[in-house]
């Protein structure tokens, strides 16, 4: 038998306006991140980048009030940006409110059910694939919003024009040239921020500084470039649903639709949540009232015709990093980005479209990481690498919804090995200063639903010993789930004592 022990520090308090200097600075550090965002994506998703904009107020203001994540901020989302310009290609912007009712009816229902731990249980190298595949299609069509070009209708056609191009640049410095180097420019001031940045300014976000680089470059020079069309009133962002739109809603391909948007826009919400909780030691995460609260979100942002939106781990992640306690903090940059664009829509004017594309370039390689199959492959053998390689290469040649079905198919293929006996016991005994779960059987993604509702129950203020000596096999979901969990407890100072054979022990310590 092997064991793992570990404690960490005692968790910090926390309170809805506990903290209100600190919420109030992170606000503004997330609100000057999402800005820039919330336009590319929507300019990615091939709609009017004000729609991304009302995205990112919904998602503050309105899930921010609700979320059953306190500190995760909620916007449109690069992960659902080819989804999106597929959609709209085929059927048209006024289609997308229809759908996004139904979208977010579908999250509101699950939420309610309290079907939030099965996405749990979705398998890391499919989502992980399904993301790295997202940021290589946005890299190769937001290289031709570089040149002030329009991407065209897939990844393949986007690929293959990508050397035409280059070819076609010109010594002649005409808009296509000028707009080139102003996103590049704005690509450069990322990279260079994020290597170079002094410590003292590190909660400035680089794409802030890019966008602002180039910008300013396009209107002292007063080139003639592509710039972003933003209404001259928010109001008119707001758009009720068209007379007769609403009869889509009986559209089988529209439902179809609608059940891929809440199925992936809730794997990466309660995704993005998990590694949220990782970052802090403050309340964690109610993954039923999260689903219920992306419901509502994107509920409405079906009412307005906006894009639809997710919990986002870049901007998760800045609202943490810059000291932000409550849910105080995602509610009030909502409100920034709100009384921005009321207030100074003609600003918004000047950004030249390139600079965005540059913004989209440099998050969409950001997701295009090897780290993740490569931990997979270290950690858990063959089997969960391919399944991320496969989800990866479908989405980028085939679509996002082919690709994460037949990375979910892949996914049985750990289990085929032991068909024949996949039952799992779990139980619970009361120590004295010890709360015990015991695990036997087959710890696959079949029973995570329920590992996780047990291991959740397990009082804080306890020690925990996880005994997993009965355990025959543990497929890559359920370890890199437990995993997860023990850091957490680790980190919020309860003794923990896990025990096992040590081919299951293994993983869960690389995975921890």
């Amino acid at each position: 038998m092997t064991s793992l022990s570990a404690t960490a520090d005692a968790p910090a308090r926390s309170g809805l306006f506990a903290h209100g200097a600190r919420d109030f600075t992170a606000s503004i550090v997330v609100f000057l991140v999402a800005m820039p965002l919330c336009m590319g994506i929507a300019i990615a998703s091939g709609v009017p980048p004000e729609k991304g904009l009302v995205t990112g107020i919904i998602g503050g203001i309105v899930v921010g009030l609700f979320a059953g994540s306190p500190l995760q901020v909620s916007g449109p989302a690069a992960g659902l940006a080819v989804i999106v310009f597929e959609f709209v290609r085929d059927n048209g912007l006024s289609a997308l409110g229809p759908v996004l009712l139904i979208a977010g009816a579908i999250q509101l229902v699950a939420g309610v059910a309290k079907l939030g731990g099965m996405f749990r249980a979705i398998s890391p190298a499919v989502v992980h694939g399904m993301l790295a595949g997202i940021g290589a299609l946005i890299v190769i069509g937001q290289f031709h919003i570089l040149f002030d070009a329009k991407p065209l209708s897939n990844g393949i056609e986007n690929l293959a024009a990508m050397p035409g191009r280059i070819l076609g640049l010109s010594s002649d410095i005409r808009s296509t040239e000028l707009a080139l180097m102003l996103g590049l420019l704005t690509i450069g001031v990322m990279i260079g921020w994020d290597k170079l940045k002094p410590a003292r300014f590190s909660l400035v976000p680089g794409a802030l500084l890019g966008v602002l680089a180039a910008t300013m470059v396009a209107w002292l020079g007063g080139l003639q470039v592509a710039k972003i069309a933003v209404p001259d009133s928010i109001a008119s962002a707001f758009a009720l649903p068209e007379a007769g739109v609403l009869g889509l809603l009986t559209s089988p391909s529209l439902i179809a639709s609608a059940i891929a948007i809440a199925f992936i826009a809730s794997a990466e919400t309660l995704l993005s949540a998990a590694a949220v909780d990782r970052m802090h030691d403050g309340p964690r995460t109610d993954y039923n009232k999260e689903l219920r609260a992306q419901g509502i979100g994107n509920f409405l942002c079906g009412v307005f015709g906006a894009l639809p939106m997710t919990g986002v781990i870049v901007r998760s992640s800045a609202n943490v990093q810059a000291g932000a306690r409550t849910r105080l903090s995602t509610i009030l940059h909502g409100a920034w980005i709100l009384g921005f664009v009321a207030l100074l829509p003609w600003l918004l004017r000047e950004v030249p479209m390139a600079a965005l594309g540059g913004v989209l370039v440099v998050t969409g390689w950001k997701l295009v990481s090897l780290k993740h199959p490569t931990h997979l492959f270290k950690t858990h053998g063959v089997v969960p690498a391919l399944i991320w390689a496969a989800t990866f290469v479908l989405v980028v040649a085939t679509d996002l919804l082919t690709g994460v079905l037949v990375g979910l198919a892949l996914s049985l293929l750990e289990l085929l090995p032991h068909a024949r006996n996949l039952k799992l016991k779990v139980a619970e005994r009361e120590m004295v200063d010890t709360h015990k779960v015991e695990l036997e059987g087959a710890a696959t993604f079949l029973g995570l639903t329920r590992i996780n509702a047990v291991l959740e129950g397990v009082p804080a203020d306890k020690g925990v010993h996880l005994d997993l000596n009965g355990v025959k096999v543990m497929d890559h979901t359920t370890a890199e789930t437990l995993g997860e969990w023990l850091a957490r407890r680790r980190q919020r100072g309860a003794a923990v004592h896990v025990t096992g054979p040590e081919p299951i022990l293994r993983p869960l310590a690389h995975s921890a």
